[in-house]
């Protein structure tokens, strides 16, 4: 039986096959990039194919927004409209979850990227596929934030309101219906 990193056959089909998809849906995410450079590394990279089948099914919706100039690497993104729904309802990260007394969520936003096989965007990503579309409408998203801040307790995340993007803080241990995170890989 497969362990929860490991993806199936007909899994990695649909994944692939949704991904291929999206990515002809959104051109103007990655101008210039060919399906067939993408789908190489794919196939080349269980691992991370399985990461992306853990974004997609949490509701992510991972494409590709850009390439790195200096490994080659495809950067994929979380691109879902609203913050992804299979990743709401938790605090920033294990100390918070730890320090809160009750009413505990189920999770971190850390510890659920790094299970994922993926990281939280920083203020600048995030910024970045602001430049894309619209995002977090209605949503928001924990971001990845500076030591100094979260030494002291605190925690950044990021929305979109009109026709803006905000970058806030909270408490670490807070956690609210309509705040999730999204997460990069590079393949």
């Amino acid at each position: 039986m497969p362990n929860a990193k490991e993806i199936t056959g007909k899994q990695r089909d649909g994944l692939l096959t949704s991904l291929q998809a999206r990515f002809e849906a959104h051109r103007h995410r990655h101008a210039g990039l060919e399906w067939s450079a993408v789908h190489a590394r794919l196939a080349s990279n269980s691992a991370k194919l399985s990461s992306l089948n853990e974004m997609e099914q949490s509701g992510g919706e991972p494409d590709v927004v850009g390439i790195d100039k200096k490994t080659g690497e495809c950067l994929f993104v979380d691109c879902s409209a609203q913050s992804p729904k299979g990743r709401r309802s938790v605090c920033y990260d294990r100390q918070a979850l730890d320090a809160r007394k009750e009413h505990k969520p189920k999770s971190t936003a850390i510890d659920m990227a790094t299970a994922m096989g993926g990281t939280l965007l920083t203020v600048e990503e995030y910024r970045s596929l602001q430049e894309l579309g619209p995002f977090d409408t209605t949503t928001s998203s924990w971001v990845h934030t500076p030591a100094q801040v979260r030494k002291l307790g605190g925690a950044l995340f990021c929305d979109r309101r009109y026709d803006t993007v905000f970058v806030y803080h909270n408490g670490a241990e807070s956690y609210y219906a309509a705040r999730g995170f999204r997460c990069s890989v590079k393949i």
